[in-house]
């Protein structure tokens, strides 16, 4: 996950900088689903939750984690 967030900072040649702080966790938690289909036959429904269905802990982690890659990009 971390190498697919950090691909579309590239990708975006920077400007994923101008995304909000939620598109950002979001898309964090679109690769972390994609990455359980993945590798689960039959991931954990709270594993593969939609962003709304996300507690907030969760969707901060989630924008918290793209940040922090950004960081490094």
């Amino acid at each position: 996950m971390c190498g697919q967030v950090r691909d579309f900072i590239r990708i975006s040649e920077g400007h994923a900088a101008r995304l909000t702080r939620e598109q950002k966790g979001r898309f964090v938690a679109i690769c972390w689903t994609a990455q359980m289909f993945k590798h689960f036959k039959e991931p954990k429904p709270g594993y593969v939750a939609d962003w709304a269905d996300l507690p907030s802990w969760r969707q901060e982690t989630d924008s918290d984690i793209f940040e922090g890659i950004e960081q490094t990009v």
